[in-house]
């Protein structure tokens, strides 16, 4: 009698083993020789490689941006895109700040008095700055006040409202910068969260004669009143543009003719060695503790290191931009 098994058992037959017939001898064949450093485009020398072919193939155009066809993302008409906003408007509160702002000529749309507010000489200041530059000034009860500004904010009896500043196109800086005949020159934000570097950059990017700056649209600081108020002005006269995913700007932005070039303090080419400051180029500086993001690093042409004594980690956003310009102008101006 057949022994029976358990219930519900799947019942298999063993056959004879079936061999490999030979399939796995290629992967025991090994994948030949390891390619050149300069034939692989994720090394540092490929990319050399390749923004070198890039750079003779901009010399052979005379300094032309290649062709393109336009896309979605361009204009065809060669007038302006459509600007980013970052909200309605942005209040200062505190007699300190809605003065320096004023002094500042920071854009303002109204200044707010509330009642019966004790008339020091900073107030008084900013009476007279906002009467003499035609702010509208308007007095209100404290309690309005309190709601305008926030219930964490200590107003002091004063507050300033700054519309919201209105972005340029990444692209549009480009075209501009070529209609006047120049070679682009751009800044690039990549993670920079403090107001006061931006400020510090832009502010660099008009003395040095670039062309605009650039910020994400996400984790990163826009033109706020403390950015204007580090530039001293030149907010007024520098344009920033926002781009929406940073990555992909730079990309369109390299498809434009433009070099991306990336500071590190552990980059492959050092700053007096760059040979590519009289090409259109946008420099991407990071965070200011992380540095730049895998993904720009990778989009970048070049990682460009600034020498420093040993004594000295690292430079500062703002700082690192500015050495970086100058050099990029003194380049310039001596061809």
């Amino acid at each position: 009698m057949a022994k029976q098994g358990r219930p519900g058992a799947r019942r298999t037959k063993k056959g004879p083993t079936v061999g490999s017939g030979g399939q796995g001898r290629q992967a025991l064949e090994g994948r030949g020789p390891t390619p050149k450093a300069e034939d692989r485009t994720w090394h540092p020398a490929g990319k050399r490689k390749i923004a070198q072919d890039r750079l003779e193939e901009a010399r052979s155009r005379g300094g032309r941006a290649p062709d393109r066809k336009p896309n979605a993302t361009t204009s065809t008409s060669g007038g302006p895109r459509s600007a980013k906003r970052a909200g309605d408007h942005e209040v200062l509160s505190g007699r300190n700040s809605v003065v320096e702002a004023l002094r500042a000529k920071i854009p303002a749309t109204a200044l707010y008095i509330a009642a019966r507010v004790e008339m020091d000489d900073r107030v008084k200041e900013a009476l007279g700055l906002a009467t003499k530059r035609g702010v509208p000034v308007l007095e209100i009860m404290r309690p309005e006040l309190e709601r305008l500004t926030g219930p964490d904010s200590v107003h002091q009896g004063i507050a300033l409202t700054v519309p919201a500043y209105q972005y340029a196109h990444p692209l549009d800086l480009v075209e501009s910068a070529r209609k006047k005949g120049q070679v682009p020159l751009l800044m690039a934000l990549d993670g920079v969260t403090d107001p006061r570097n931006l400020g510090a950059i832009i502010r660099s990017t008009a003395a040095f004669g670039g062309h605009g700056v650039i910020v994400p649209q996400r984790r990163s600081v826009g033109v706020t009143a403390a950015a204007w108020k580090t530039s001293a002005g030149a907010a007024a006269r520098t344009p920033v543009a926002m781009a929406p995913n940073l990555t992909q700007t730079l990309k369109q932005l390299k498809s434009e003719g433009m070099f991306i070039l990336g500071l590190d303090g552990g980059g492959d080419v050092s700053l007096p060695q760059l040979e590519l400051a009289d090409q259109p180029i946008v420099i991407v500086v990071g965070s200011e503790g992380k540095g730049l993001s895998r993904l720009v690093t990778e989009t970048c042409d070049a990682i460009v290191s600034i020498p420093i004594t040993a004594a000295t980690e690292s430079l500062n956003a703002g700082i690192a931009a500015s050495v970086t310009l100058y050099e990029v102008a003194r380049r310039r101006g001596a061809k």
